[in-house]
């Protein structure tokens, strides 16, 4: 199904845009925040690509591989997600912080 190479393609971009924000980050806990969020991106790719490949192939191990990747990919976005609501409110602290410190 075409929506789903559509999903795939965004989900790696947005995979390889939060990477690049994370090498180019500074701060530690704004590193770990968007890190999170390229992990979410990651499964999301990882997810989508299980279930297009489970409607475009129809044999029984495209299916099981497809499942395989769903998992991974669905377990990879809730790690992600967790980690995400666990790093948020330290990268704000982090981030007030640091522009009080730059205008004292």
């Amino acid at each position: 199904m075409p929506i789903f190479v559509i999903f795939v393609v965004f989900s790696f971009s947005f995979y390889v845009f939060y990477k690049v924000k994370y090498y180019r980050s500074k701060k530690p806990m704004e590193k770990s925040w968007v890190s999170a969020k390229s992990s979410i991106a990651l499964g999301s790719f990882v997810f989508f690509f299980g279930l297009n490949q489970v409607f475009m192939f129809r044999s029984s191990t495209s299916l099981i591989i497809g499942v395989i990747f769903m998992a991974v990919g669905a377990a990879s976005v809730w790690a992600g997600y967790r980690a995400y609501k666990h790093y948020l409110p330290l990268a704000v602290n982090e981030s007030r912080q640091f522009h009080a410190d730059s205008h004292s």
